[in-house]
């Protein structure tokens, strides 16, 4: 029987050993993150030292198996983890989504076992950082327009192009990137390589400009002649389409679960001045509209746990579940958003202030929208599903 698991169905109680895990994050959140975002973010600084932290604590490597080096934890538990450091800031939570969930989980799925020992062991010890180089400049959703080649070139291809939006490109070590090794085949002409820092050829910059996650790192990569061997190509030529999708389904889910974080942190700083700013001779919490809200945050936080839960739910048993986390991503990044929304309108003219939280909670919950497919792919997603014109499920 699996933690969560009853003879009658499934418990939502936490089990032991997922309560340590919630409990040892919120700790470090609360020592090491919050008290320090606020300068963070204001200084647009990467505090790396946060991130040497977090790897001291096994969260890179939450859910990959002890014997590549991670902890072994269930998704229910790597939920938490994400849960709870983006409570103390989204730019954290995203390097959870691209190190382990997009790249590790994909590697730990595809990889050789010399792929494994060689990236995979070191990311998810933390000596190493990973990124995941999807979107080119004019590919974002439309995967299949990727623009980037790997030409074979006897026992090596060579790759070109440009990767943007990246996140953790600049300070990334090792890189999972997609091209074109067949120009002409659509997505099925999509190969994915495993690159190294070291390779000549490979350049990165740092995006400077953003609305939010400016205590993150975002940027793009440049592949000029990069010479990758055969070795280091992840699966076969042109299943790579097939790799990023299940990729995606690893990162969605670290997206959604650390929605929950936003929706708490707005809902929590929302009470609380909710209780201490008076108005008219008493708590702003007792006028309607303001209960309206807080109620409505606690609606998100809770339809969106439920989700987020049915995924983990599924990954853990192996069950395809991309209609599932889609669906979780979907609605729990709107939620978050609403939430970030609402709690600026509480705050009043405090909430665009950055003397409060929830200005940036508002700033940084916006990009979830967009990345790991906007909302406007998720719904389609979910239509067409149930039109029957694409399978989730299965």
């Amino acid at each position: 029987m699996q933690p969560g698991d009853t003879q009658s169905g499934v418990s939502f109680e936490l089990n032991e050993e997922q309560r340590m895990v919630q409990a040892s994050a919120a700790e470090f959140v609360d020592r090491e993150i919050i008290p320090r975002i606020s300068q963070l973010d204001r200084g647009h600084e990467l505090d790396m030292g946060i991130i040497r932290g977090m790897a001291e604590r096994g969260m890179l490597g939450a859910a990959i198996p002890p014997e590549y080096g991670g902890q072994g934890l269930d998704f229910v538990s790597t939920a938490l983890v994400c849960e709870e450091i983006e409570r103390g800031d989204g730019g954290f939570r995203t390097l959870l989504s691209v190190h382990l969930g997009l790249n590790s989980l994909t590697l730990l799925r595809f990889g050789s076992e010399e792929q494994k020992r060689r990236y995979l062991v070191p990311q998810a010890k933390g000596e190493k950082i990973a990124c995941f180089g999807l979107t080119e400049p004019n590919a974002g959703s439309d995967v299949s327009a990727l623009k980037s080649t790997a030409r074979r070139v006897g026992d090596l291809y060579l790759l070109n192009g440009q990767k943007t939006w990246i996140s953790y490109a600049h300070v990334a070590d090792h890189f999972l990137v997609f091209a074109k090794t067949d120009r002409d085949a659509g997505h099925r002409g999509i190969s994915a390589f495993l690159l190294d820092r070291s390779m000549p050829g490979i350049e990165t910059r740092d995006i400077r400009h953003k609305m939010g996650v400016w205590a993150g790192s975002t940027g793009e990569i440049f592949m000029s002649d990069v010479e990758v061997p055969e070795e280091n190509r992840l699966g076969g030529e042109g299943e790579g389409f097939k790799i990023a999708m299940y990729a995606l389904d690893m990162g969605r889910f670290t997206v959604a679960a650390g929605a929950l974080g936003t929706i708490r942190a707005a809902l929590d700083a929302s009470v609380k001045y909710a209780n201490a700013r008076t108005a008219f001779g008493r708590p702003i919490g007792r006028f309607q509209f303001v209960q309206e809200m807080i109620a409505e945050m606690v609606r998100g936080l809770e339809t969106s746990r439920l989700l987020v839960l049915q995924a983990a739910w599924l990954k853990d048993r192996g069950v395809r579940n991309t209609r599932e986390t889609s669906l979780a991503k979907w609605h729990a990044t709107e939620c978050a958003f609403q939430a970030a929304h609402m709690a600026v309108q509480i705050h009043g003219a405090y909430g665009y202030s950055a003397e409060y939280p929830v200005e940036r909670l508002f700033r940084n919950a916006r990009a979830p929208l967009l990345y790991e497919g906007t909302t406007e792919i998720h719904k389609m997603m979910q239509a067409e599903h149930v039109l029957g014109y694409r399978r989730l499920d299965g």
